[in-house]
């Protein structure tokens, strides 16, 4: 009876350990809280992590409510419907593919019923809706961006390591920065309106670059049908004074191709060809830029102003303003980036449609890819016209079309792809060799499952075989240190350029961006110069 008795006492003693630890296990977790623009968003129901495949699942409500999308539950299909300025996305329960605009996408988790909740993988919808995902795993928050928030302070600049002799070995390898005009590598904002300081932050920049082994430099000269030069077209960009249109008083352009050629940097012009605004409003807006000059060339795509591919005089424009700088100036390359159509938004090109289809196809995607391959083809004899030596070539999305949509294509599961979101037929440019190099920007790491690096650039490397197009690869250093998976050392970017060695078709790197170079991110820039022999 004593034994009895006592095993008892042991049983409760062992159980309210348990308990107990489950207690403070329950209260050490942090509840995970979801901002979009900064603003929290509130959910009865709380976020929680599916852990095998590390994917955020949260309630229908805060879609709908939050986000401001219409959803539709079909309790008899187990099926959502997500409608949000013309995408839809549809999942269904136990289904681990989702459609989005028609198309299937495959899944890492699909939408899930838990306590009556009907549950869906955040950053898949949000994507997918163009809003801009950040997962803060310390903090345990998810921040939602839509684009329309008030930019961040900038991030404080990391001094750069001491060390190396800061002289480039002669090499034919591609080592390139880009450096954009928009996102904070040149000017900076203190630098608006005044030369001298603009001037000054552009050398230091040039000979920190060059220090850590950079060789050419990317340089965003039009970014919103606009210019950094004196242009006869487009009007001044609002960087250089604070207002569009406004002389800042020199001719940046020419300064700084001077600047690069001086250190032996080659200079590429790198222009974003169909993008007009970066919001749909035109206040501020020059009289002569192009949403207002020609209205009807414009289209207002989720927010943003578009300059339409479909009308052959846009083309030329956009044509003009790039050929205005190759006969102007003493320029190495003409680069363009991925801003052709925009991706998984709807675009009403309907009249354009109608009024330009001269291939008399009832397909609109595949007009589309000819306007594109039109612009694509034309510029590069324009420019080999005029300046044989001038190299010609776009960056574009990292993934051209997944496998499971098309068996030529990567094995990659993303939910972007350039042939299919943003109609960039990029295989027919490197078999036409209408481009001298094609610059992917594969911005995922080795260890990403849905497009892993290695996996990418595999792609891309039999894509150029047996053509003369060179295979620059697109890094992106700025996401050193974030949350996304693979991040969270620099020798990441390292293990990506000892990747490339194995193909004799990738000639060098481009790297996205300057400032996220020089900020010296983890510790990167003593590792590049180690890498690069410096």
């Amino acid at each position: 009876m004593k034994l009895r008795k006592g095993l008892i006492l042991l049983l409760i003693f062992v159980l309210g350990l348990q308990t107990a630890g489950l207690t403070a296990q329950a209260a050490s977790q942090k509840e995970i809280v979801i901002y979009l623009d900064g603003q929290r968003l509130e959910s009865d129901v709380s976020p929680y992590i599916l852990p095998k495949v590390n994917v955020t699942m949260v309630p229908l409500r805060v879609i709908s409510e939050g986000l401001g999308a219409s959803v539709l539950w079909s309790q008899a299909t187990r099926t959502v419907t997500i409608k949000k300025s013309d995408s839809v996305i549809t999942m269904t329960n136990g289904r681990q593919q989702a459609t989005v605009e028609g198309a299937v996408v495959d899944l890492d988790a699909s939408v899930e019923l838990k306590q009556g909740r009907v549950m869906v993988p955040i950053r898949f919808v949000s994507e997918n809706l163009g809003i801009q995902v950040t997962w803060n795993q310390s903090a345990q928050t998810i921040d939602l961006t839509t684009g329309n928030a008030p930019a961040p302070d900038p991030t404080p600049v990391t001094p750069a390591e001491p060390g190396g002799t800061g002289t480039t070995p002669s090499t034919d390898e591609m080592r390139g920065a880009w450096i954009s005009t928009v996102n904070g590598d040149w000017p900076s904002s203190g630098a608006k309106g005044n030369v001298e300081k603009q001037k000054l932050e552009f050398i230091q920049q040039l000979d920190t670059l060059k220090d850590m082994g950079i060789n050419a430099v990317f340089v965003q000269v039009r970014a919103n049908g606009d210019a950094i030069y004196p242009s006869g077209l487009v009007p001044w960009n609002s960087v250089l004074t604070g207002t569009q249109g406004k002389d800042p008083g020199y001719d940046p352009l020419a300064f700084m191709i001077e600047e690069a050629h001086k250190r032996g940097l080659e200079f590429h012009a790198w222009f974003n060809p169909f993008r007009a605004t970066n919001s749909a409003t035109t206040t501020g807006l020059a009289a002569n830029h192009v949403s207002k000059l020609h209205p009807d060339w414009i289209v207002n795509a989720s927010g943003k102003l578009y300059i339409n591919p479909g009308i052959p005089e846009a083309r030329q424009h956009i044509m003009d303003t790039i050929m205005e700088v190759v006969n102007q100036y003493d320029i190495d390359g003409v680069h363009l980036d991925d801003y052709f159509y925009p991706s998984n938004v709807s675009f009403n090109d309907d009249a354009a449609f109608k009024a330009y289809n001269t291939l008399n196809t009832s397909d609109r995607a595949e007009w589309r890819r000819d306007n594109i391959n039109q612009f694509v083809k034309q510029l590069g004899e324009n420019i080999h016209k005029v300046k044989a030596g001038v190299q010609y070539g776009i960056s574009p999305f990292g993934v051209w079309r997944n496998k499971s949509v098309d068996m030529t294509g990567s094995d990659t599961k993303a939910g972007v792809t350039a042939y299919d979101s943003m109609n960039a037929d990029v295989r027919t440019w490197i078999k036409q060799e209408w481009i001298d190099y094609v610059a992917p920007q594969v911005y995922w790491s080795m260890t990403l499952s849905a497009a892993r690096y290695d996996k990418v650039v595999d792609w891309w490397a039999n894509e150029v075989a047996n053509t003369d197009v060179k295979l620059y690869i697109g890094h992106s250093p700025y996401k050193l240190g974030t949350p996304e998976i693979g991040w969270q050392t620099s020798q990441e970017i390292i293990d990506q350029l000892i990747y490339n060695e194995k193909y004799d078709t990738v000639k060098g790197d481009i790297f996205f961006s300057s400032q996220y170079l020089t900020k010296n991110p983890l510790g990167l820039i003593a590792k590049l110069k180690g890498y690069y022999g410096l």
